[in-house]
């Protein structure tokens, strides 16, 4: 085995050492407010993980076959008939190469942004709380810290995810990236601002709301992958990918497994393993019906959306259907609800997309249908396609939320320079019919002169989310669409139909956040980021324009398929398609001109005025999202409310409490316990204690009457006594 192969044990232990160090130091190691340590630790062991990936990178170039790196023994029993042994081992293929890097590379680059991002966001939270001296920088200090522990944990966990060699190993890191996610997008959780039209709610509410929202729908998702995991375990015994998947083709599916009492195939157990996987991967890769959660968690600082969206925890679902294609080959039935799944959600997310005025909500939206992309390619056997898509889609879709990160910190700026100019005079607030949002769209406008390197790096990233050549995003959905078109019709007509709405909606964000006038005085004050930020996001855009040459479709050139063919055994390396080319490009030029048309030509200067409200309830449908939250209100969430209402009030107070505990235990122990302490206690036992201190008191009052105190008497006694017993001697004599 090459030697480096044995240091990938420190890609997950290097982050874990950063959790440490500002889980314990963080704080000590900022002095002053503006104080960067906790930030660049996490970001040097971040970095550092990246050079493990490079360097197992390097290693496979030499060994293609990869290797598996013991390193503990985690679950070990042995006897009374069982044998279960489940390992910590790490595997180094083409495949968890790919996830390394991409996870460590995009990772690493966020991580050195949040260091800008989050001094603003706090000074932000520390404005809005009123604080000043020592509490500003006692706050300061264990927020920022806070954050980077959250956030190095986060990498870690997923690097647990993709390097384990096991469905258990995976689904510890699956498990790890969903209590990382639930602590960092409720992280602003006391969030003390007012609601509009509602004073008496804290937006910290809507932020803890939405944590506990992408927890809940998670554990959903969760439930299939433990009955997959089960399944596999009673099916194979054993939950190692190698083990698994050689048994699963050396079987067949037509052999024949038994499961407790009862024989099935073994293609039908694979089905329904690889069906609860699928539940799995909707939760993570946030796909339907288990997407709700994702937009909601824009409730978290930008970098946390960054690192979810692009690098981290909704690439868990594609990299575990690819990691699993042997499974997925023998259930035809499976990949095909897979790939209309995929595609749904890619064409019912862009949609919504297009009529959303948040700018981190579009990107939300957009990376629901991005993944649905991935999911619908991987269904249809193009894992290679839908692993590329994954690489070049967190490159630009970091890209758009970092710099949505940027507009959003240069808004707050331009807000705070409004508001402190009207305190000396120089100006008067904003003046318009909604409270200030630093996300809404429609109070931007004009920032392509206030932020030019936010602007043109943003539109680089929107023009390879869109899918326009030679821009990365055109290759990877190129291909995608390619596998789709001599595949599966319905899949390829709902996958085409989404790329020329994510090409529209994205001309829409662009042109309604950059160009025109400022609709607002913070958008006309507004101004360029640190370079702390500006710089990942020029080396993202970077990417965004090259990294589609990782995988072209040109004989010899094809690099990412040659690499992954090593792993993934039922790869297929797709081929160019002109015309699905052709055809996707022109739509998405159609969709550009579209925005350019309704956006562009004549940028609004209105708050409130968009043009796609002249389509009326179609406009309200896509932007309350297909009323997909009050649909899951009404049929599972007021129902399972009415129904904890009705156990708590009900069942647990008026039954159980009121009925039970107190109309028939405390009434009935009250009556027994009346019955013990009067007849019983006080009238037997009291009475006959009292009766025997009675009759030894009656009888020591009459024996106190012998007791005369004269000698006289006791000598007469005396005598009578020895009388006695003279004569009972005598008797006894003469008898």
């Amino acid at each position: 085995m090459n030697g480096l192969f044995s240091l990938v044990p420190l890609i997950v232990i290097l982050p874990f050492v950063g959790v440490l160090i500002n889980a314990f130091f963080g704080r000590r190691l900022m002095p002053r407010r503006d104080g960067v340590a906790p930030g660049v630790i996490a970001s040097i062991f971040s970095g550092a993980a990246f050079v493990i990936a490079l360097l197992m990178f390097i290693a496979l170039l030499g060994h293609r076959e990869g290797a598996e790196v013991p390193f503990l023994t985690w679950i070990n029993i042995e006897g009374a008939g069982l044998s279960l042994n489940i390992p910590w081992t790490f595997r180094v293929d083409t495949l968890s190469s790919v996830m390394m890097l991409v996870v460590t590379g995009v990772g690493t680059l966020i991580h050195i942004y949040a260091i800008g991002y989050m001094h603003g966001d706090i000074d932000e939270q520390i404005a809005k709380r009123g604080l000043q001296g020592d509490e500003a920088l006692d706050f300061k200090r264990r927020r920022y810290s806070r954050f980077f522990t959250y956030f190095n944990l986060f990498l870690g966990s997923m690097l647990i995810l993709v390097t384990g060699n096991n469905y258990l190993m995976m689904f510890v890191g699956w498990e790890l990236v969903g209590l990382c996610s639930f602590l960092l997008i409720g992280f602003w959780f006391d969030d003390p601002t007012q609601e509009a039209g509602d004073a008496s709610t804290a937006k910290g509410w809507l932020n803890s709301n939405a944590a506990k929202k992408a927890f809940v729908v998670n554990r959903v998702g969760d439930f299939g992958m433990l009955i997959a995991i089960f399944l596999i375990f009673w099916t194979f015994g054993t939950l190692e990918f190698d083990a698994v998947f050689s048994q699963a083709e050396a079987l067949g599916p037509a052999a024949q497994v038994a499961l407790g009492p009862l024989t099935f195939s073994l293609g039908a157990v694979v089905t329904v393993i690889t069906l609860f996987l699928l539940l799995g991967a909707t939760g993570k890769s946030a796909q339907i019906p288990l997407f709700v959660w994702l937009p909601d968690a824009m409730a978290g600082p930008t970098p946390v959306s960054a690192l979810i969206h692009a690098a981290t925890m909704v690439t868990a679902g594609i990299y575990m259907i690819a990691r699993s294609n042997v499974l997925y080959a023998m259930a035809p039935v499976s990949a095909t609800v897979v790939a209309i799944i995929g595609a749904a959600t890619a064409f019912v997310a862009a949609t919504m997309a297009v009529a959303q005025y948040d700018i981190k909500k579009v990107l939300a939206y957009s990376t629901i249908s991005q993944l649905g992309f991935m999911i619908a390619a991987v269904g249809l056997g193009g894992y290679i396609a839908g692993i590329f898509h994954l690489a070049t889609h967190a490159f630009f879709k970091a890209l758009l939320f970092l710099g949505s990160g940027s507009v959003i910190h240069g808004m707050e700026h331009g807000h705070h320079a409004v508001a402190h100019g009207a305190e000396h005079g120089e100006h008067d607030h904003d003046e318009h019919s909604h409270p200030f949002d630093p996300q809404d769209m429609r109070q931007m406008g004009g920032l392509k002169d206030r932020m030019p390197v936010t602007t043109w790096v943003y539109i680089i990233g929107a023009l390879a989310l869109a899918g326009i050549p030679p821009l990365a995003g055109f290759w990877s959905k190129d291909e995608i669409l390619a596998d789709a078109s001599g595949t599966n019709n319905l899949v390829y007509i709902l996958l085409t139909v989404a790329a020329f709405f994510t090409a529209f909606y994205m001309a829409r964000q662009v042109f309604m956040v950059f160009f025109g006038k400022p609709r607002t005085e913070a958008a006309a004050h507004a101004h360029e980021s640190p370079p702390v930020m500006t710089v990942p996001l020029v080396i993202l855009a970077v990417l965004s324009v090259i990294g589609g040459a990782m995988n072209l479709p040109i004989e010899g050139l094809h690099f990412l398929g040659e690499w992954l063919e090593e792993s993934i055994l039922h790869a297929h390396i797709g081929q160019f398609e002109p015309t699905t080319a052709l055809l996707a490009t022109a739509l998405a030029v159609i969709g550009i001109v579209l925005g350019w048309l309704l956006y562009g030509r004549e940028p609004s200067e209105e708050a409130e005025r968009d043009p796609l409200m002249a389509a009326g309830p179609v406009f309200t449908f896509l932007n309350r999202r297909w009323y997909w939250d009050e649909a899951y209100a009404a049929v599972f969430v007021k129902p399972y409310n009415r129904f904890a209402r009705f156990l708590a009030d009900t069942i647990d107070w008026r039954f159980w409490h009121d009925f039970v505990h107190d109309s028939i235990i405390y009434e009935a122990f009250l009556a027994w316990s009346q019955i013990l302490s009067r007849p019983i206690d006080l009238g037997m036992i009291d009475g006959a204690v009292n009766g025997i201190a009675e009759f030894i008191g009656g009888i020591s009052q009459r024996l106190r009457r012998a007791q005369t105190g004269y000698v006289r008497n006791y000598a007469l006694a005396v005598l009578l006594g020895a009388v006695v017993i003279l004569g009972y001697i005598v008797v006894r004599f003469l008898m």
